[in-house]
């Protein structure tokens, strides 16, 4: 058991994208575009109750979380319980600069995370499309000294695939892949590491006060992009909260398989067949530009299938 960490909490981000005062807003700053773009794709603000479920996979797996922070921006789940003792509505304006609001780049959140008041040192960030699969403890998430396990996708000889990429294959790199490479470069420049594994897109662990020491750090480069108000080219992937602290050795990698942790993209049949081979300690059902409302219905019917128990933090 991991010893001296007396309190862990959970953070997750959540958007209701069918609130028509949320979508008006929205609509404004990034305009009312029907194709399913990396900025305005369905998916991306979609709630198909996840979070409901991955609460229930909380409370099933995870009952020892002491606090759960649900960053909004001034929404609220219907079915959500916020007189439960153990929920904290968090609102963009409460952690975000002023010129960063309104936000819809949860890149740009992110960095803002260890402004959230109340939140303990040791604590979890998941998106709310993230879910835990079997029993967890604190040792799960941190060592024995109390410092984070980091949980990658190892990727060999990184830099020199992507350069290969870039400057022989004349491939764009995706936003995704450029926001992770940034974060690297930024971390080796400052640090003389640099990381090559990428972020496991599940549940990970960060301890509070080297998050803002990142921040701090990097203040400069992420100040660069607070207007990113959507997701832009020069977005830091928050990753760098996982590099930086390896890079001063106040974290432990630990490069995971399917077996341990598991993305289900919902408009892929073949990735429900896997899962069920797999039995993974974490999976994400990652709802993206290429999945329709069929493919999202059955998403939530396995949901339900898989957490079928009502929690404490539903009305």
């Amino acid at each position: 058991m991991t010893k001296n960490i007396p309190d862990i909490d959970f953070v997750y981000l959540w958007v209701d994208g069918s609130d028509p005062v949320w979508r008006a807003k929205k609509d404004v700053h990034i305009g009312v575009d029907k194709t399913q773009s990396l900025v305005n794709c369905e998916g991306r603000y979609a709630d198909n109750d996840e979070l409901k479920y991955s609460l229930r996979s909380l409370e099933k797996y995870a009952p020892w979380i002491r606090t759960i922070h649900i960053v909004t921006d001034n929404q609220v789940p219907k079915w959500l319980d916020t007189s439960n003792p153990k929920i904290h509505i968090v609102d963009h304006s409460e952690i975000l600069p002023q010129e960063s609001l309104p936000c819809f780049n949860s890149a740009l959140i992110e960095h803002f995370l260890w402004k959230i008041p109340g939140l303990s040192e040791h604590f979890l960030y998941g998106n709310d499309d993230m879910f835990l699969n079997k029993p967890a403890t604190p040792a799960s998430f941190f060592d024995a000294n109390g410092l984070p396990i980091i949980r990658l996708n190892r990727r060999r000889f990184r830099k020199l695939s992507l350069l290969y990429k870039e400057k022989i294959k004349k491939q764009k790199l995706s936003y995704y892949i450029q926001s992770i490479k940034l974060a690297a470069n930024m971390v080796e420049k400052r640090h003389g590491a640099y990381f090559g594994g990428q972020p496991h897109h599940n549940i990970d662990a960060y301890l509070k006060s080297d998050y803002q020491h990142t921040h701090e750090t990097f203040k400069h480069e992420i100040g660069a992009t607070l207007r990113n108000n959507v997701r832009k080219s020069g977005d830091v992937q928050r990753c760098i909260y996982s590099y930086a602290p390896l890079a001063k050795k106040r974290g432990r990698a630990r490069y995971v398989n399917r077996k341990e942790s598991f993305k289900i993209s919902i408009h892929l049949d073949i990735h429900f067949t896997k899962f069920k081979k797999y039995t993974p300690l974490f999976f994400c059902m990652n709802d993206t530009e290429l999945a329709n409302n069929s493919h999202r219905e059955h998403a939530k019917a396995f949901l339900e299938k898989r957490f079928p128990k009502k929690s404490q933090f539903e009305k």
